[in-house]
């Protein structure tokens, strides 16, 4: 199995399922647990996102942790990178390993693709978490070709030291030292053989975003659905394309577009609300979970 960076070094052990002739799942798995926790990572993301979150569930809920294909130690290559193409990897990774009373917990891109795939596979998934979600927030026509003509394989292959530094940063209100393995790979991975591929992985993965939009499929969720926003969120909402719009605002529209729902709104809290306030988001998964 042919994995998208083979140099990176997990410090925890994983397992790989091959899910087709061309697609390979690389994940982390707790086994333990009747209910599962499936995390989906976001944008530009992988496993270690979810390894502050994992250990406060684990000792009462079944933990699997996924690479997308094009991510981590996932299938290599230039995969498409629709919303589609995610949901059907889903779909197929649930049924490879027989799981049942399926939760996906989906962090900004992730977040958005859990959505999509609990419309479009709601046998297959029980219930939503959904961490500070890609498509809460809508985008006309023109705002998309903005972003998708400055959404280039260049912007991230090109992107100094300083500016992965400052790109993380933004993701928090507050950013700890122990988030420093997570921006070492980010840099190492300029050097790695694949690193050119995966830069397309993330362009078309923020294009297949904007071109799936959920917002207004949100009220045929069945699903029961826990949904967090940090106040202080950098990325939610576009702050080029939105600057009057608020990140409570898109967090109110669009969980009260969903039938059965709760939102929880985080103090002195970023974007990467998994590293930010784990022990929070802990005790209400756990709360909403059992």
């Amino acid at each position: 199995m042919i994995m998208q960076f083979p140099e990176l070094n997990y410090n925890f052990d994983y397992s790989i399922t091959q899910l087709d002739e061309r697609i390979s799942v690389a994940y982390y798995d707790t086994v333990i647990g009747n209910n599962t926790l499936i995390f989906i990572h976001g944008l530009s993301s992988y496993i270690p996102a979810w390894l502050k979150l994992i250990p406060l569930l684990q000792n009462k809920l079944r933990c699997i942790a996924i690479d997308l294909p094009g991510y981590g130690k996932s299938s290599e290559g230039v995969h498409e990178g629709t919303v589609t193409f995610y949901t059907e990897v889903l779909s197929l990774f649930i049924r490879k390993l027989k799981l049942e009373n399926v939760t996906l917990v989906g962090h900004s891109m992730g977040g958005q693709i859990s959505i999509a795939s609990a419309l479009q596979f709601p046998s297959l998934i029980s219930r939503l978490v959904l961490l500070a979600p890609a498509g809460f927030e809508t985008f006309s026509e023109k705002e998309k070709s903005l972003i998708k003509k400055y959404n280039t394989a260049q912007l991230y292959y090109s992107a100094s030291e300083d500016d992965i530094l400052a790109s993380f940063r933004s993701n928090f209100f507050k950013m700890n030292d122990d988030i420093k393995p997570m921006i070492d790979d980010r840099i190492n991975m300029r050097r790695w053989k694949n690193f050119v591929d995966y830069c397309n992985v993330v362009v078309n993965s923020l294009n297949g975003l904007l071109d799936y939009p959920v917002y207004d499929k949100l009220k045929e969720l069945m699903q029961p659905s826990l949904i967090f926003f940090g106040k202080n969120d950098k990325w939610i909402p576009n702050k080029n394309l939105h600057k009057n719009t608020t990140t409570e605002s898109i967090a109110l529209n669009g969980a009260s577009q969903i039938p059965n729902s709760k939102l929880i709104l985080i103090d002195e809290c970023g974007h990467f609300i998994p590293y930010e306030h784990p022990h929070l988001l802990g005790r209400e998964i756990k709360s909403f979970m059992l």
